[in-house]
């Protein structure tokens, strides 16, 4: 096995930089990457099946998207906001459309995901006092769902961990999620499902209809292992915000962009929301980029006499020319590129690989190219650790994916080859062999 020393390539000063999670033996010092391998300062290789954080679908080396970005930073890297737009914005905002469900026509472009679910907010708390509805300013998000970090987003998280912030956005209400009545009670997916539908409708009478502005909600929820909705539980949580005037708002910052098998979740599952905030997969992971899209309903609200919609207030980067650029290389290769029968195909092999692997030690969840797994408790582990100790064996072995609590997710590139297949499925299985001791 490599060495994992690679410390020795870190300064000896650390003061300035504010590290994204605490710094610990296991941080890594990136330094280059092609394909789907990334290399550190040390040398030392590892192999993501990750796509960095559900972002690089297309690896590091995408030349087109690359050549997209390069010419446009010779053009025009950045316009003047406050007095007009580009054409690359122009442009990405007419292919989300194109490929977005039916009916979601319009399209806001932002910086980051979090940026993109704020937004959300603010434009649903905006069309209800529009719609002649100010009293209805609520918004019902899971538990241990994920919305991202600024305030308004983390809020609609609903874990523990967020109050060391103090108090949340005044008007947050949590709901449990069907995994939660699987998990509890021990039901099917689709009584799950019907009791999860039940619950969210019983808070809304709870509130007051009139008091609900939106309902907050992740097709699967990347928190809870890959928590995916059972069959029609979307659509009947559809019919239920319909039949109390609720907008509904779907989180596919993850399950964006092919993810699930179609271009986005609300396909795969049959449910068209009235928002729905997209990033990460966006721009291939080549710019800081995510966008709002919604239909005629909201647009209406922001529509003024010249016909067309506005919506402050934005940001400096927002529909930046460069971000846009990569946002428009990697929609028009997802679109055109076949993916969707390639993805399939990727989608078979990793299964069946990831499915032998686990074994007795968890279950696998997986919807097109989005996996969890829920993994066996590990002995004397209180805690429910093991995620996290699958996570580090992996490091190790120079394999990068994500580990929490009980679970693990991976999101390998679109561009991911059967060899790279083989050889994550392996490395995976070499740490759970050492985290478990060999297979139960």
């Amino acid at each position: 096995m490599p060495s994992t020393d690679h410390r020795r390539t870190w300064p000896e000063d650390l003061s300035s930089y504010c590290f994204e999670v605490p710094f610990g033996e296991e941080t890594v010092l990136f330094d280059s990457a092609r394909g789907i391998h990334l290399t550190d300062t040390a040398g030392r290789s590892y192999i993501d099946s990750l796509s960095g954080v559900f972002v690089s679908c297309f690896g590091y080396s995408c030349e087109p998207i690359v050549d997209a970005v390069t010419q446009q930073l010779r053009k025009l890297p950045f316009n003047p906001p406050l007095h007009g737009t580009n054409p690359a914005a122009l442009a990405l905002t007419d292919a989300l459309a194109r490929l977005a469900p039916e009916g979601l026509n319009t399209v806001k472009l932002v910086n980051g995901g979090s940026e993109a679910v704020e937004a959300s907010l603010r434009l649903a708390r905006l069309t209800q006092r529009e719609l002649g509805n100010p009293g209805r300013y609520k918004l019902l998000s899971y538990y241990h769902g994920y919305h991202g970090a600024t305030f308004g987003s983390l809020s609609l998280t609903g874990r523990p961990d967020v109050t060391r912030f103090g108090p949340s956005l005044p008007g947050v209400v949590h709901v449990w999620s069907p995994d939660m009545f699987a998990s509890v009670h021990g039901t099917d997916a689709e009584e799950s499902g019907r009791l999860a539908a039940e619950a969210i409708e019983r808070t809304i009478q709870a509130e007051g209809p009139d008091s609900v502005a939106a309902l907050v909600m992740e097709p699967v929820i990347h928190l809870r292992g890959m928590a995916i909705a059972p069959p029609g539980y979307l659509a009947r949580v559809r019919e239920i915000c319909d039949r109390y005037g609720v907008l509904l708002v779907f989180d596919e910052i993850v399950t964006g962009f092919g993810r699930t098998g179609q271009p986005f979740a609300a396909q795969t599952f049959g449910a068209t929301p009235d928002l729905m905030a997209v990033g990460k997969g966006i721009s291939g992971g080549y710019a800081p980029l995510a966008a709002v899209l919604f239909n005629d309903k909201v647009a209406g609200v922001l529509t003024d006499a010249s016909g067309t919609s506005s919506f402050a207030p934005s940001h400096t980067y927002a529909a930046n020319p460069l971000a846009a650029a990569a946002g428009l290389a990697s929609v028009t290769l997802y679109s055109e590129g076949g993916y969707l029968d390639s993805n399939a195909t990727l989608a078979t092999s990793f299964t069946s690989n990831l499915t032998e692997a686990l074994g007795d030690r968890g279950d696998l969840r997986s919807v097109g190219l989005l996996y969890g797994a829920k993994l066996r408790p590990l002995p004397d582990d209180p805690e429910g650790s093991a995620g996290a100790a699958v996570a580090s064996a992996c490091q190790e072995r120079g394999l990068i994916l994500r580990g929490q609590d009980d679970w693990i997710t991976l999101a390998p590139a679109f561009t991911t080859t059967e060899e790279e297949t083989a050889e994550i499925c392996g490395k995976f299985t070499d740490a759970l062999d050492k985290v478990y001791g060999g297979r139960m």
